[in-house]
């Protein structure tokens, strides 16, 4: 009965909670953030991160993860990886197994429960999953060298998603969002919460865009062809979708060192409640002067 409450209560407030204003903001050096907001074909909330990977002391990394385990990955919130790690900005990443929702109290996984990531994954040189599903895979080399599905050079760091949405600067999505058990129900035609990475076509930029949805009157969520169609406008020659659903959060490290999530993230139907996933992407970016 309480958890009826709280999940009734968030409804009530999700029904006039007003839209945020738009923002454009660099949040750390090489790091620029917009906030897009917009009502038309429906409410949505958009978040873009593009990320100059020619910045000096700028680096990646991946949720580390153990080769040796059944299930490399112990899950936690995209916020407690940047607060563990100290990161100045990240994201969720691959879909992972094994996962369920039913309710605030029946889920998986929980802090620290064990999953593996669906793809390819890579941290710091250490590969502790391998592809079960063919999936497109973002290298980042040791100097912020970008490629999908090449590694440029040894494989340093490594994440997946599915499907590729965009390929030479076009549109490149039809089907499902992920066939083989995406942690979240996405369909893609549908509107959801949404997670893209992309590239630029000199490999000279990162591009990530976090979509709000499932938030009536928020932000209603994206199909697969419009969040491709965001990479595009946001300056992507090539991109793929990370998980999506209840798992797209995006957090940033606040003055004082602790996580502030950028986006609406809605795990279980309550909004702002991040989800345990699996692996993330994490970003390392010097601090802006003081003025």
């Amino acid at each position: 009965m309480f958890a009826i409450m709280i999940t009734g209560g968030f409804w009530l407030w999700n029904q006039v909670r007003p839209q945020p204003a738009a923002k454009d903001q660099t949040l750390f050096q090489g790091v620029q953030y917009q906030r897009k907001v917009t009502r038309s074909p429906r409410p949505m909330v958009v978040h873009i991160v593009t990320i100059d990977l020619r910045q000096p002391g700028l680096s990646f990394l991946v949720t580390p993860g153990d080769p040796k385990a059944d299930q490399p990955l112990k899950a936690r919130t995209t916020g407690r990886f940047l607060e563990e790690f100290n990161l100045q900005l990240a994201v969720n990443g691959d879909g992972f197994t094994p996962w369920h929702s039913s309710s605030l109290l029946d889920y998986y996984p929980k802090a620290s429960d064990p999953v593996t990531p669906l793809g390819l994954s890579a941290s710091k040189g250490t590969i502790y999953a391998q592809d079960l599903y063919n999936h497109p895979v973002l290298y980042l080399s040791r100097n912020n060298t970008a490629r999908f599905n090449s590694p440029p050079g040894q494989i340093y760091n490594a994440i997946s998603g599915s499907p590729i949405l965009v390929l030479q600067g076009n549109l490149a999505v039809g089907g499902k969002d992920n066939p083989e058990g995406q942690s979240d129900d996405t369909p893609a035609e549908t509107s959801q919460p949404r997670t893209a990475i992309g590239l630029d076509k000199n490999n000279r930029k990162l591009i990530i865009i976090v979509v709000d949805g499932r938030q009536p009157g928020y932000s209603e969520g994206a199909t697969l062809n419009e969040l491709a169609q965001m990479l595009i406008d946001a300056g992507a020659y090539t991109g793929m979708n990370l998980d999506g659903g209840g798992s797209s959060t995006l957090v940033m490290q606040g003055n004082k060192g602790g996580a502030v999530v950028l986006n609406s993230p809605i795990d279980n139907h309550i909004p702002g409640r991040e989800r345990n996933v699996g692996n993330h992407l994490g970003i390392y970016a010097p601090r802006l002067s003081n003025p």
